[in-house]
């Protein structure tokens, strides 16, 4: 499965998720005994704007933390019980970054990291800011992550665990 900037996914061992990175941020947590897990790639930290229709909106870090709370609450879990990684927040025009813009990656983290230590769950590994563009690809399954950056290099967060 693919996720596309603004999607959530929660599943079983039948789910391989993949996506790509740029300024966007995705959490990605397992729970190593029941094997289930998933992945979300939010684009902004919140809305600025209220909805225009209720429910929540995958494109907002707290939005998919909250989707991610609603699915853990659903099958009888509690965040600490899930290893948490964060991924993303690279700069994707360095040379432009001017004057008083939002710094939307910078945003991206600083949201993803308070969030997921005020709901209480355990990060155990990130990968974040820098530059260039990340493919990131988690088998809920085994909970294993892989990472490719920009520059090429593949690394292998390993298990969740």
């Amino acid at each position: 499965m693919v996720l596309n900037p603004g999607d959530f996914h929660f599943g079983g061992t039948d789910t391989r998720i993949h996506t790509l990175l740029g300024s966007c941020v995705s959490v990605t947590l397992w729970h190593p005994r029941l094997r289930v897990g998933g992945m979300c790639h939010y684009m902004l930290a919140h809305r600025r704007v209220p909805a225009a229709r209720r429910g929540l909106d995958g494109r907002y870090a707290d939005h998919a933390v909250r989707m991610f709370l609603d699915a853990i609450e659903r099958i009888g879990t509690r965040p600490s019980e899930y290893v948490t990684h964060l991924y993303g927040g690279g700069n994707q025009f360095p040379p432009f970054q001017r004057g008083r813009a939002p710094d939307v990656a910078k945003d991206n983290i600083a949201a993803g990291l308070s969030l997921l230590d005020r709901f209480g769950f355990r990060l155990a590994h990130t990968d974040l800011g820098g530059t260039g563009p990340r493919r990131l690809s988690f088998e809920v399954a085994t909970g294993e992550v892989t990472l490719t950056s920009a520059a090429g290099r593949r690394s292998s967060a390993g298990s969740l665990r």
